[in-house]
């Protein structure tokens, strides 16, 4: 059964009689004036919050003679308030533990469903395979509230099909898209992408690493890897490091994993070779390379989070649902017949979209990093992802295989 949409505009909207103040040092607390009575926590999320940062420009802070209460004032106006004004940018605070996590949304949550009430505009987001599937009802959801959207796709016909599409359903929504070819099986058209990103935009707040591709034959990209595992892991960890300069302390990246990583069958030793992630044809099984890239995607996200950790940076992976009836199917008749089995039984785009759109945007998850999330909640990736010294075993031999080629490419 769908989730039902809140009561009000914002889960967060305060019941009756009740009022939002702050403290001169940013602590936010909540005012009854039915039972005359304060307290630190929100009356319906239970959350504490905090406002930080300067006053929003035109307004000053006096202390009233009479009074000595705190006023604000708007200089162009001359409007007075006892009310911050910085309170309409405050943030719950992060829990201490991750066990503290409220769970807000479940498995029949729809993607828009979790923005209901958010204004993300000033925001950018940069999505890889954003013209189709999940990929495209996630860069609707976040356009559709103010995101400014990168399409990163191979596609160029197909993304501007799907930014027409947008934009038929709400100009405004259409002018913040924008397309940048990225071709993922080809490592010069990875780093042409990210420059090309640079060139117009000064920062990313959501890079969303969600295009994949799913049974494929065995095939090598111009670059000497095999398809499946450079697709969906190598040029995804190729573009996120080139695109490093644009992160600040306030930048997630959302990476979308499967389950199907608990089914992989790299060695859970710690030391990768080559072979153990591009296997030559005659021991390849497509549905093996793909849980073996997925589970990649976990790791890397693990191993991505510990070393940016220090500039505050969040970074996320998720299985978005299973079997969702998508896109990736299309490379097989059997998968697609099968896809279109289970349809009436998977969650339907918007749904499968939720948890990267949660991800990408919950206030709760400020300050946290390498987490896994299924429905819209934290839960335990596989143990083999959790292996240290194998995150950073795929790390080491990701970066080296890339500058193998690319070495060579740039001479």
């Amino acid at each position: 059964m769908p989730a039902l949409m809140p009561e009000s505009d914002s889960e967060d909207e305060l019941p009756p009689a009740w009022e939002e103040r702050a403290t001169s040092d940013g602590f936010v607390y909540y005012v009854n004036h039915q039972s005359k009575s304060t307290q630190w926590t929100h009356p319906r999320t239970g959350k504490m919050k905090r406002v930080s940062g300067e006053l929003p420009l035109g307004w000053t802070r006096h202390i009233e003679e009479d009074t000595r209460k705190v006023i604000f004032v708007e200089e162009k106006t001359q409007r007075k308030s006892y009310t911050d004004p910085r309170l309409a940018f405050a943030v719950e605070e992060a829990p201490e533990q991750v066990g503290e996590l409220r769970q807000r949304f479940d498995s029949g949550t729809n993607a828009l469903q979790v923005l209901h009430g958010r204004d993300l505009n000033g925001k950018v987001a940069l999505i890889t395979g954003a013209n189709t599937g999940i990929g495209f009802e996630t860069a609707r959801s976040l356009v559709l509230h103010g995101c400014e959207v990168i399409f990163a796709c191979r596609d160029e016909k197909a993304t501007k099909n799907a930014i027409e599409k947008i934009r038929s359903e709400k100009e405004a929504a259409g002018q913040r898209c924008s397309f940048v070819p990225l071709d993922l099986g080809s490592l010069r058209s990875t780093k042409r992408a990210a420059e090309e990103v640079k060139k117009r935009h000064k920062r990313i707040d959501m890079l969303i690493l969600n295009a994949g591709v799913f049974a494929l034959p065995h095939a090598l990209t111009e670059d000497g890897f095999e398809r499946t595992f450079q697709v969906n892991h190598l040029a995804h960890f190729y573009l996120t490091n080139l695109l490093s300069e644009l992160y600040d302390h306030a930048t997630r990246i959302v990476v979308v994993s499967s389950e199907s990583h608990r089914m992989s069958t790299l060695p859970a030793g710690g030391g990768l070779s080559e072979s153990d992630l591009c296997p030559p044809q005659h021991k390849f099984w497509s549905m093996i390379a793909y849980n073996n890239s997925k589970l990649c995607n976990v790791l890397f996200a693990m191993e991505l989070a510990k070393r940016w950790k220090s500039r505050g940076i969040s970074v996320f992976v998720l299985h978005p649902g299973n079997m969702v009836s998508s896109a990736l199917s299309r490379n097989w008749w059997f998968y697609r017949f099968l896809f279109g089995l289970v349809r009436p039984f998977t969650k339907s785009l918007q749904q499968a979209a939720s948890t990267t759109i949660y991800c990408a945007t919950a206030y709760e998850l400020t300050g946290l990093t390498a987490l896994y999330f299924n429905n819209c909640y934290v839960c335990d990736p596989s143990g083999t992802s959790k292996n240290e010294q194998l995150q950073q075993s795929l790390w080491e031999l990701s970066d080296k295989m890339i500058q193998r080629v690319m070495g060579v490419a740039d001479q």
